[in-house]
């Protein structure tokens, strides 16, 4: 059940993206070029995902177990540490030369572009480095 409502829950945001033209690089670009031809949509888009998730992030901050009966697992860290820093700064480079982020980039790879499967790759390469370093340092 937790596979089903993870898969629904992604699919549904993956759907919001596109609806929103987040899919499109262009518009992502258009958002980070603040001093041309600059396109505020994104900005409202994200603005829109976090009013809509205050009301259920309060509730889940309270709970012991989610909806579906697993432990909680939200951050206990408050305050932002190199790596959180360092992780951000990779995120919004690769975010800011390629022109999209992992969700769109999966709705755009079933829909066939060429770009969004070398991204992807280059996605899951990172994920794998990650991945590799941290069992490295786990030792």
């Amino acid at each position: 059940m937790r596979k089903l409502t993870a898969f629904a829950a992604g699919l549904i945001f993956s759907m919001g993206l596109l609806l929103a033209g987040m899919g499109d690089p262009a518009k992502v670009l258009g958002f980070l070029d603040l001093f041309g031809r600059w396109d505020p949509s994104l900005g409202l888009v994200m603005a829109g995902a976090i009013a809509v998730a205050i009301v259920p992030m309060q509730w889940a901050r309270r709970q012991q177990r989610s909806l579906l009966g697993a432990l909680m697992q939200l951050p206990l860290r408050r305050r932002p540490d190199r790596r959180l820093v360092g992780g951000s700064l990779l995120f919004g480079i690769g975010w800011g030369i390629a022109g999209i982020c992992p969700a769109p980039a999966l709705s755009l790879l079933l829909a066939g572009y060429w770009q969004a499967f070398l991204f992807v790759l280059a996605m899951l390469a990172g994920m794998g480095l990650f991945s590799a370093l941290e069992s490295r340092r786990a030792l």
